[in-house]
């Protein structure tokens, strides 16, 4: 990896079209598992101005209302203007439910070792962790602050700190690097949609950046070990007023943010979507499984950066393929830390399960678990007890 580099990553609020159809379609997943923790779901959405279209299949004892599901998370997330609100937008689903046999159900809990064993991946997909020694959370600086930046966007619209602010929303953050490591704030974006426009008594854009600097920018770095200098390039809305913004301005789709929900491309990840899935499903787990050695490898500081890669294959439980890549930072070989990794975790999706208490997660959450993973990033996260973000197996490498 280059020393010396600038990288910039970006994240968007809960209002931005493709997260709205990421929490519509992991809500669902939520409603499931709760009624029935052994239900297997897919839910997708898609929208587009006063339109949105769910399609799912699934097998499960559970009873949902698709549509009053969708509703009350467009409420929820503060779309009440007429170009797009939760009582007046058309729903449209494509429901296929599948005979519930019950042939492939398990409780992993009263599972043997040998149970487990003969659990086999689903599909196949090769997923990737990723940790380091950057933030404490142990992931990339600039996915970690533009993640700040944009929970502080919607924080200040829900507070009304900034109360003319509608739930659309994008923040960038770009960071010099210098033998290796952070060294400056390069450059920060903020695109903020607003309600009302200047001629209305909306804020201009010169009082727009005012406020954003203020209660968004100073208030995200004033903890932070390396700040905004005087070369640090800000734009706020750089190309004019955003109005409303949302699903009455631009489409969105489930699963089309995978580097904004895992490392901001710091890092690889897989081209699987992660909402929408039930825990079930190795493409999603597996990447948390991926995450959780990576990051208590770092942890163990064994490396200062780890990327793990899982391979997996239809018919399979264990991955076919474990690597680890420590990009010249590792204490040891890459294959020995490779090795520990792999007599530590257990891959297989039973095993993920398990460990995680993936199927019960949602009735243990008020209000949801999946839904919550689905704005803001489903790893790094330290406002949520997210267990693949545990460190707890440091000690054991």
């Amino acid at each position: 990896m280059k020393q010396d580099f600038m990288f910039t990553s970006e994240s968007v609020t809960e209002g931005h079209p493709d997260k709205l159809c990421d929490i519509i379609s992991d809500a669902v997943v939520d409603h499931f598992l709760q009624q029935d923790p052994y239900s297997k779901v897919i839910a997708e959405c898609a929208l587009s101005t006063a339109i949105v279209f769910i399609a799912a299949r699934f097998e499960s004892r559970a009873i949902i209302d698709f549509s009053n599901v969708a509703r009350q998370v467009i409420s929820q997330i503060g779309y009440d203007q007429n170009a797009f609100n939760s009582k007046t937008c058309s729903i449209i689903t494509s429901l296929r439910e599948q005979p519930y046999d019950g042939q492939d159900f398990f409780d992993e809990k009263n599972l043997s070792d040998d149970d487990i064993e003969r659990i086999q991946a689903k599909n196949q997909v090769t997923v990737f962790g990723f940790a380091c020694n950057q933030t404490p959370s142990l992931m990339p600086l600039p996915i970690w602050l533009a993640h700040k930046l944009s929970r502080k966007l919607t924080s200040a619209r829900l507070q009304r700190t900034l109360p003319y602010l509608a739930p659309d929303g994008k923040t960038q953050v770009g960071v010099e690097y210098k033998d290796g490591r952070p060294f400056r704030i390069h450059s920060i974006t903020v695109i903020a949609s607003q309600n009302i426009v200047a001629s209305s008594g909306g804020p201009g854009l010169n009082k727009l950046e005012e406020d954003i600097r203020e209660a968004l920018i100073n208030s995200v770095f004033q903890d932070e070990e390396i700040k905004p200098d005087n070369d640090t390039r800000i734009f706020v809305n750089p190309d004019g007023p955003f109005i409303l913004g949302g699903p009455a301005i631009h489409s969105g789709l489930t699963g089309r943010k995978n580097a904004i929900d895992t490392y901001g491309e710091y890092s690889r990840h897989s081209g699987a979507a992660l909402s929408g899935k039930d825990p079930s499903r190795i493409d999603r787990i597996g990447a948390y499984a991926a995450r959780y050695a990576a990051k208590n490898v770092v942890a163990a500081r064994l490396a200062d950066e780890c990327e793990v890669m899982l391979s997996y294959s239809i018919g399979l439980s264990r991955p076919v393929s474990i690597q680890v890549e420590t990009f010249g930072t590792g204490k040891m070989p890459d294959k020995e830390i490779a090795s520990r990794i792999e007599r530590h975790f257990d891959f297989r999706p039973a095993g993920i399960i398990r460990q995680f208490n993936l199927r019960h997660l949602p009735s243990s959450n008020k209000g949801g678990f999946y839904r919550k993973l689905a704005a803001y990033g489903h790893v790094g996260r330290m406002d949520i007890g997210l267990p693949w973000e545990l460190t707890d197996k440091a000690g054991m490498l």
